[in-house]
């Protein structure tokens, strides 16, 4: 996973995000139908570009979360990369992040 990962470096303020896995049973150990699991709208940051750029002086101004950070995402938006490992990332701007969860 992280050799396929490391070719990957978003560019400017984007964020390459692995959203959480939705629990599809209960505590009792009921399984849940696909249908009934909701989105999950938390993810874990795997990749983060070096920044948009200031246009007066050309710096980067730096991005707020950092790889392994644990954020809320907007239910729809992102752009889907599905990579080597055959696991589904998701690509966001900053700006589009709701929330950092500590």
């Amino acid at each position: 996973m992280a050799q396929a990962i490391k070719r990957i470096l978003p560019m400017l303020d984007r964020i390459l995000i692995q959203r959480a896995e939705a629990a599809t049973t209960t505590k009792g150990g009921i399984v849940l139908p696909e249908k009934s699991v909701g989105k999950v709208l938390q993810g874990t940051v795997v990749a983060v570009g070096p920044g948009a750029r200031n246009p007066q002086s050309g710096n980067y101004i730096p991005v707020g979360v950092k790889e392994g950070d644990r954020v809320l995402l907007p239910e729809f938006g992102g752009t889907r990369v599905e990579l080597e490992d055959k696991k589904e990332y998701i690509l966001f701007r900053e700006s589009d992040i709701l929330a950092k969860l500590e």
